[in-house]
């Protein structure tokens, strides 16, 4: 066996009226237990978001088993490989969003580009349009499209598509302020023929559109699969996109072959490092960066140099230690 395929990594999510939460939980921790899956499933009631890692047997039947409810059978997963095991943990929470807008009309339908059932019955809230993969080239280098980047500042910092508008926020909470505040004037400046969203694995940008639609904004469109779907399908060779995609687990990033990039974690405030960063005086290994030097006091430094002791020590007799590191500052799934 290939040793950078060992484990399996599956990403994904689908947006579906959702009941009896709190059965389907206890099944997928049973399920992952089973198979020696770890990583973090969220369910609400508009849906399903995970990201999970382990053998690929244990990964499939977990999929298998949130296949078989009803509105999920099509739900689709983003599969890559990891040398080791991504996460420390098995989590499946219960939420009242799978990714959090904090906007409770605004109810993404699965599958649909119109918000309506076959009858033409209206059904949850319409999303944008979807664009696979192997068309987003052609749209985004139109110049009557505006490209949104619906990630994190700490992603986009990382690596983005050619040319795309970065909000700027530090959570998806703060995107629909981004719309009002900036976006709006910028569409009425510039008079884009199509708005062109994105994000790691698709959900984001499909709840953004959701949005945007619902507060009159035409052209809408989304990558379809996110940008884990566009490095899958699209060689990189003339690819538009630039740098490696964060990823929230410990790989941290990912480049365009899906392989573990060369970013690493703070273990302190949870923020991607580049190589460059790790060169600099401010960088001590689990106890500070340049973007938490100032943040913290002295006390937390001492407590997270213990801890990084600890993790040595850990490490030393060839153990894992569950303090390895802090989640990334939020997380909003692929």
């Amino acid at each position: 066996m290939d040793p950078a395929r060992a484990l399996q990594v599956a990403a994904f999510y689908a947006f579906a009226p959702m009941e009896d939460l709190a059965e389907l939980r206890g099944e997928l921790l049973a399920s992952a237990q089973a198979g020696q899956v770890f990583g973090t499933v969220l369910l609400a009631d508009e849906g399903v978001n995970g990201t999970v890692c382990g053998p690929e047997a244990g990964v499939q039947d977990l999929l298998s088993l949130v296949r078989r409810r009803p509105g999920l059978e099509g739900l689709t997963a983003k599969l890559s490989w990891a040398p080791q095991q991504a996460f420390h943990r098995l989590k499946v929470r219960l939420k009242r969003e799978i990714v959090t807008m904090g906007c409770p009309t605004v109810k993404p339908v699965a599958g649909s580009a119109t918000g309506c059932q076959a009858d033409g019955s209206p059904v949850g809230t319409p999303v944008g349009t979807y664009v696979r993969p192997e068309d987003w080239d052609g749209l985004i280098a139109d110049p009557g499209t505006l490209v949104i980047d619906t990630r994190n500042t700490y992603e986009v910092a990382l690596g983005s598509f050619e040319g795309a508008v970065d909000p700027g926020t530090e959570t998806f909470r703060q995107f629909p302020a981004w719309v009002e505040e900036h976006l709006r004037p910028l569409v009425a400046e510039r008079q884009p023929q199509a708005l062109a969203l994105f994000c790691t694995g698709g959900i984001r940008c499909e709840k953004a559109t959701a949005y945007l639609l619902q507060q009159g904004f035409k052209g809408v469109h989304h990558l379809q699969g996110g940008i884990l779907q566009y490095l899958e399908d699209v060689p990189e060779a003339g690819s538009r996109w630039q740098g490696e995609c964060f990823v929230f687990d410990q790989r941290v990033s990912v480049n365009h072959q899906l392989q573990p990039g060369r970013y690493r974690i703070c273990h302190a405030c949870g923020l991607p490092l580049s190589p460059g960063d790790c060169e600099l005086e401010s960088y001590v290994e689990g106890v500070s960066c340049r973007h938490c030097l100032s943040l913290f006091s002295e006390r937390d430094r001492r407590r997270f140099s213990e801890r990084q002791r600890q993790i040595a020590l850990a490490a030393a007799r060839g153990q894992g230690h569950i303090g390895v590191g802090p989640s990334p500052p939020a997380r909003h799934g692929p």
